[in-house]
């Protein structure tokens, strides 16, 4: 049952790297439309950027739950620990390095990409084969919030710095 589920989450990473390298110029590639902006990065801000790793975990996520979630019941909830996870490594790591450099460098964007769906997925992983009880009712409202979260804010963006495109200094969608 173990090889299952590691095997699972061998292909979330691999999903996931490649679904959110393309996600970075998916919104380019299209001229700007409005549907694909709520899923890909429509600018350089580090929060348009967590919708690389958000949207490809979520995917992943919520097949498997269909897939493997009858045989491991804290399967919802131990996704979401890693989705958070990632997240969180992604935010933490880049304003902690250009805090301390003074300015960010993509191949250290990129590896903490990598780092990130690495360690977000390791951590799904150890919860589900650990079978903590966990609360799916709320891990849905998690990844609900999260959701419209990214949704909303691609159109209504907070003008705070984790919404600042550095390039433009400009917030969410140009017009």
């Amino acid at each position: 049952m173990d090889k299952k589920i590691r095997n699972f989450q061998i292909f979330s990473i691999v999903f996931t790297l490649t679904l959110g390298a393309l996600l970075h110029f998916t919104y380019e590639w299209s001229g700007g439309n409005k549907i694909v902006s709520l899923f890909s990065a429509v600018n350089e801000s580090t929060w348009e950027h967590l919708k690389l790793v958000f949207y490809p975990m979520l995917i992943t996520t919520i097949i498997g739950y269909f897939y493997l979630g009858k045989d491991y019941s804290n399967f919802l909830c131990s996704k979401t620990k890693g989705i958070l996870v990632a997240i969180s490594f992604i935010i933490f790591f880049f304003y902690t390095y250009t805090g301390i450099i003074g300015r960010n460098f993509a191949i250290i964007d990129i590896s903490s990409f990598i780092i990130a769906t690495i360690l977000g997925e390791i951590t799904s992983y150890l919860f589900i084969i650990n079978t903590t009880k966990c609360n799916n009712k709320t891990s849905k409202i998690i990844l609900t919030i999260l959701l419209l979260c990214f949704i909303t804010f691609t159109f209504i963006t907070p003008k705070i710095g984790l919404f600042k495109d550095p390039v433009t200094g400009t917030y969410g969608i140009q017009k």
